[in-house]
């Protein structure tokens, strides 16, 4: 299985999506860090990305390249990250055939119904049960 994790800006999030990822799967999955810059994709690479990738053109070829990807809410909405998510990224991100597993965080004025004020690795807990789940074919 392929998992594309996607971040941007310091990439953060993206790192402890990567490493919790590793921790939970080991090597059973393939994880491939794309970055919307090259500090995020150096970070989620050091925190065990197996492949990673910067930039527009990356995201885009790859976002139909793999079986999953995971992110936060802000990857399918076009100049999100302050600017740094093209709309061509989003576009490619949100019609990707790929299952996307979204961390609700409410730093691009989207608020989703019906989830709780969580930390974020409550949220990533809760994405990698998702997978999880695909994985064993529920």
């Amino acid at each position: 299985m392929r998992i594309a994790v996607i971040d941007g800006q310091g990439g953060g999030i993206g790192k402890a999506i990567v490493e919790k990822l590793r921790q939970v799967f080991g090597k059973e999955v393939e994880i491939i860090a794309l970055g919307t810059n090259a500090l995020a994709t150096a970070l989620m690479l050091k925190s065990g990305a197996d492949e990673g990738a910067t930039g527009e053109n990356a995201i885009v070829f790859n976002a139909s390249r793999v079986d999953v990807i995971m992110g936060t809410i802000g990857i399918i909405a076009a100049n999100a990250m302050l600017g740094e998510l093209t709309p061509m990224m989003a576009k490619a991100i949100a019609e990707s055939p790929a299952r996307k597993i979204l961390i609700p965080l409410n730093r691009c004025n989207i608020k989703v119904a019906g989830t709780k004020n969580e930390p974020v690795p409550y949220y990533i807990d809760d994405g990698i049960e998702f997978i999880k789940s695909f994985i064993e074919g529920e």
